[in-house]
């Protein structure tokens, strides 16, 4: 850049002078000249500005430099009517951004083309842009990228040149019930353990962010192939192997580890990590490390339409209860039903309750679910008796989902169902998995004491195929015993499923339980399980799972009054 010499009129510089003067910025006057510029007025802040940017050149700076003079020249010829863009350089304060505009100017008498140039110092807005910014990209508890400063850290690293990278996601199993049971506290604690066990085990350029409550993600580069990800994998497992000490207990983390690897150029950041999440959800159900194939995704995808039509579903009420029987194995008299949950979708046709029960476990849905079944089971009962013109001899089953007893108020929601219906609580029995008691038993001791305060029959189900403690089993107050299928299924040809029986019907016994068989399909099975003492038995020897009507009518059929 040149200062000028002559050429335009005093009168005008003088002007041009006084202009960037009144100026509280950088500024000054350019005239085109060759391959640079003249100045033809400059105010003191613009010789402070030069001054700066001289003593501390960052780098790019002569770069950005050369880049004004293009700028000034397009502006001058006519060829853009103004211009903006920022500068960024060095100096003694530290760095320093600034954001330049170029103008035409124009002079009544023709002088040549001229254009003003401006800078606006925005160092501080920036500094504090990039803090926001910082923030905005890292998890607060664990200084590590979350979710977007992840993505963002990956889009960055896939431009670089490499052998090929993957995405691993490491989801903690069942983190929300130390939450629960231990306070937030003690979840901070633990999250900010798994993150430096995982980081310490990571190879240099590996990068590591909490996507999600209880979730991590690893963004391996440098990756040959499926060996280097079972590697980490494996340095994944071991390290969280070790339980982790929170004040006076010992908490096993239990994590599920998914893999996604990249498969080109065409794999984004975004595209790749939804696959490692879809990987990481197979984990969560299978138990062992998963790498992404595309039906993981399709299933993954099947799975969120599933949930959001049956989240549609509860919404319009469009769900069913179906009625399976009870009979009584020494009388054959209809003595209860089971309330199960149906559902046939508009789009999807019939959707097995294995499908959908799950789904709804996993997305929370099976609190609203499990509510609406006790209410309609409710208000069936009321009905039939209204159709009875009295008090039918009936008990309904209602199941409640482990997850329902985990997050919901259960009590609350069956007595708003029997205040609701008019029905008695000792015409109703609550059936609850095995499951439910590994999980918490002194939260589901609670749960079942207050049901049986409203007189409730409290059943569980699948009996023998959990892991319940016999001594749990005595002092929670259980009143029937549900013998899984799996045992009944068969059991003439089987004397070792004949064995299991007869010890599951010895301790229903010794304990003052009831007990019920499932999955009866045959006469010569209903007729062994009597004999052993079963009370009641269930399955499609007697009947499948019928409409509430069909129900009703079924019962009626079978049904003598005592004289």
């Amino acid at each position: 850049m040149r200062h000028a010499d002559s050429a335009l009129d005093l009168h005008d510089i003088a002007g041009m002078r006084s202009m960037v003067d009144a100026i509280l910025h950088p500024a000054a006057v350019l005239r085109p000249c060759g391959d640079s510029v003249e100045f033809i007025a400059t105010n003191c802040r613009f010789d402070q500005f030069l001054l700066d940017r001289n003593a501390e050149p960052s780098p790019g700076d002569e770069a950005q430099r050369a880049g004004w003079i293009p700028r000034i020249h397009a502006v001058a010829m006519g060829q853009e009517d103004a211009l903006q863009f920022d500068l960024d350089y060095g100096s003694a304060l530290g760095p320093r951004t600034y954001s330049a505009s170029v103008a035409r100017i124009v002079l009544p008498g023709g002088s040549g083309p001229l254009a003003l140039f401006t800078a606006i110092d925005r160092s501080d807005a920036s500094r504090i842009e990039k803090v926001l910014r910082r923030e905005l990209l890292t998890d607060m508890l664990t200084a590590l990228p979350n979710r977007a400063g992840f993505l963002e850290e990956v889009e960055t690293r896939d431009a670089r040149p490499q052998v090929g990278h993957a995405i691993i996601t490491v989801d903690l199993v069942r983190f929300s019930r130390i939450n629960e049971s231990l306070g937030s506290i003690a979840g901070d604690e633990i999250i900010i353990t798994v993150a430096r066990r995982i980081k310490s085990i990571l190879r240099a350029g590996d990068v590591l962010g909490r996507v999600g409550g209880n979730e991590f993600a690893i963004h391996s580069t440098d990756v040959s192939g499926m060996d280097d990800v079972l590697q980490i994998a494996n340095r994944v497992r071991a390290a969280l192997a070790t339980p982790i000490r929170i004040s006076s207990y010992l908490i096993n983390v239990e994590a599920a580890v998914g893999c996604a690897l990249a498969n080109g150029d065409e794999d984004d950041a975004e595209e790749l990590f939804r696959r490692a999440q879809a990987a990481v959800k197979r984990s969560k159900q299978s138990g062992a490390f998963e790498v992404y194939r595309p039906s993981t995704l399709i299933e993954a995808q099947e799975r969120f339409n599933l949930e959001s039509r049956l989240r549609d579903a509860l919404a319009q009420d469009a769900l069913h209860l179906d009625f399976q029987p009870f009979v009584s194995l020494a009388t054959g008299e209809v003595v209860g039903f089971e309330a199960l949950a149906r559902w046939n979708d508009a789009e999807l046709g019939f959707v097995s309750p294995v499908k959908f029960i799950p789904v709804a476990e996993e997305s929370g849905l099976i609190l609203p679910l499990g509510r609406w079944a006790l209410r309609k089971a409710a208000e069936h009962l009321a009905h039939w008796d209204r159709q009875f013109g009295g008090r039918v001899p009936l008990t309904l089953n209602v199941n409640v989902s482990p997850v329902q007893i985990a997050r919901d108020d259960v009590a609350d929601a069956v007595r708003e169902a029997l205040l609701a219906s008019g029905v008695d609580g000792a015409r109703v029995t609550v059936e609850v998995t095995e499951s439910a008691l590994v999980t918490d038993i002194d939260k589901t001791r609670r749960l079942l004491n207050a049901l049986k305060a409203m007189d409730l029959t409290i059943a569980m189900d699948d009996f023998g195929t959990g892991f319940s403690n016999l001594a749990n089993l005595q002092m929670l107050p259980i009143d029937v015993l549900k013998i899984d299928r799996s045992f009944v299924n068969g059991m003439v040809d089987d004397g070792d499923k004949v064995a299991i029986v007869r010890a599951i019907l010895s301790l229903a016994g010794a304990l003052g339980m009831r007990t019920v068989a499932e999955g009866i399909e045959t006469a010569e099975v209903g007729q062994a399980l009597a004999d052993l003492g079963c009370d009641r038995g269930q399955g499609y020897h007697y009947a499948r799972p019928m409409s509430a009507d069909d129900a009703f009518a079924f019962w009626r059929d079978r049904y003598k009054p005592a004289t």
